[in-house]
């Protein structure tokens, strides 16, 4: 994703990368590549981050200590590394989003709007399907779904993920979650509402990491015009 994200900032007249963060400080392009953002002294109007949780700190500090607005675009956080993103909101410009693409969030809209229709009488799968090499099951992109869900659905709603370490019938409760790794997929997110008589799908592809990189470029851009400080996502962009 760095390689896809530095390519199209290259393509766009209004961007330019100053300097790049990353364990491999081999020069690729034209601007130099830190092991630690610490060691940046330069000045950037923003930070965007496509690595890895471990890299939360050290962009956190650089990012607070410069007060440098900061998209992140990573996934897999834990519980602890979410309240630090929560706090650090408080003193900076934040944007997160467990998925950059804009079809994605509209899909998470159509979701939650599903879910307060159709209620407890539709039990709802989500499977998501992604390449080998991605490390973190389920994806943060299908979790959000799993949220927008449950946000229109009763308090005691529970996710259930994967069935095989259960013998029991399924609860209308429930919001089922199941994880698919192979191949070169780049993203499917698939959520399922399955009635008595009648069965609805909706479904997002991404065709090319390209989509990711956009929305992030774009998160860069309205990220930079923002002074006050906050917790910023998607929804915030689409509605500037």
């Amino acid at each position: 994703m760095g390689r896809v994200l530095s390519g199209m900032a290259a393509d766009d007249p209004d961007i330019k990368v100053v300097a790049g963060f990353d364990i491999n400080t081999q020069r690729l392009d034209s601007y130099p590549v830190f092991d630690e953002p610490g060691n940046f002294t330069g000045f950037a109007d923003v930070v965007v981050d496509f690595s890895n949780p471990s890299a939360l700190d050290g962009l956190l500090d650089y990012c607070l200590e410069n007060k440098a607005p900061l998209v992140l675009c990573t996934t897999g956080y834990s519980p602890g590394q979410i309240e630090k993103i929560g706090r650090a909101s408080g003193q900076i410009p934040l944007f997160r989003s467990a998925n950059m693409s804009i079809g994605i969030n509209v899909l998470s809209e159509l979701v939650q709007r599903a879910c307060a229709v159709l209620g407890n009488d539709f039990d709802i799968e989500i499977v998501e399907r992604h390449h080998n090499r991605k490390v973190d099951a389920p994806s943060g992109t299908a979790m959000m779904l799993a949220d927008a869900a449950k946000s229109a659905l009763p308090d005691d709603t529970v996710y259930v993920f994967e069935r095989h370490s259960r013998r029991a019938p399924r609860e209308a409760r429930e919001i089922g979650i199941s994880a698919v790794r192979g191949g070169s997929v780049v993203g499917d997110h698939e959520v399922i509402f399955m009635g008595p008589q009648e069965v609805i799908e909706v479904k997002h592809s991404a065709m090319s990491r390209d989509v990711f990189a956009a929305g992030a470029i774009s998160a860069a851009k309205y990220l930079a015009g923002v002074k006050t400080p906050g917790l910023y996502d998607m929804n915030s962009l689409l509605s500037f």
